[in-house]
């Protein structure tokens, strides 16, 4: 897939996060932070002029310029093996490339060809992610996988015994990674990897549900997420800054949800809930 990739510079540093936090009502796929600049990433398929008419409504009450250019997707190679960089989570587990070094002194080690831009800049959110899910016994439950990107979540959780592994994301990039990753990590029989919608995960209850997404994909699937939940399942969702708690808190609660847990990192939030 190609992108369309924003360059956004503040004239203050710290209106850098204020920026992160108006960019996240947008439909960017990605994001990451460099030397003061904001990079979001936009699929070539979302028409650019709601976006920019954003941005220069934005630039109206805070100082910052923005360039833009387009980036053809045999490029995210490149950047993913100059801006990836391997996840340790304690000595629960490390996500890494095949051109990293082993990493021996975790209990689980994932690793992830990286072929496009899903979760740059988001280490955070990953690492929260995988932190809770040392805190599950995972064998023999379902597990869903929604916006799976790399994979690197249900593979995980294939690891460590769950099965069935449903991951769907609406990229076919991701759903291809997907595939090849869990075949690269011997999980593959147990994983259903599924381009496409939540529409089209086979209707069924599962345990946990992992959703690290964005603000906006989250809360408008709570209601159909919670539909494939017991009253035992769980659901642990990332990709929210912590400016967005009070919003996540205010759907949750209507939606019949309730918080069992909930970290930070950096400018991410993490919460588990469960169906009130």
């Amino acid at each position: 897939m190609d992108y369309w990739e924003y360059r956004i510079k503040p004239e203050a540093a710290d209106l850098l996060e204020a920026l992160l936090g108006l960019c996240s009502s947008l439909p960017f796929e990605s994001f990451a932070e460099e030397a003061g600049v904001l990079h979001a990433w936009l699929p070539i398929s979302i028409p650019r002029k709601a976006v920019e008419r954003s941005l220069e409504d934005w630039r109206a009450r805070i100082a910052f310029e923005w360039t833009v250019q387009h980036v053809p997707a045999q490029n995210w190679n490149a950047v993913w093996e100059a801006n990836f960089d391997p996840v340790i989570v304690r000595r629960f587990c490390a996500v890494r490339a095949p051109f990293h070094d082993p990493i021996t002194e975790v209990a689980h080690e994932v690793i992830i060809e990286p072929k496009m831009a899903f979760g740059t800049g988001h280490h955070e959110t990953t690492w929260m992610m995988l932190d809770r899910m040392a805190h599950w016994e995972l064998a023999q439950r379902s597990v869903l996988d929604y916006g799976c990107g790399t994979g690197v979540l249900a593979i995980l959780a294939a690891m460590r015994g769950a099965d069935p592994v449903v991951a769907v994301d609406v990229a076919q990039p991701a759903w291809e990674s997907t595939v090849e990753n869990a075949a690269r990590n011997g999980v593959s029989q147990c994983i259903y990897a599924i381009h496409g919608t939540l529409c089209d995960v086979p209707q069924q209850v599962f345990d946990l549900i992992l959703a690290n997404i964005n603000r906006n994909v989250i809360l408008a699937s709570l209601p159909a997420l919670k539909r494939r939940m017991s009253p035992h399942s769980r659901l642990l969702v990332s990709g929210i800054l912590e400016q967005d708690e009070a919003r996540l808190l205010e759907a949750a609660a209507t939606h019949g949800f309730a918080v069992e847990f909930r970290n930070s990192r950096g400018k991410w939030l993490c919460m588990e809930l469960s169906p009130s």
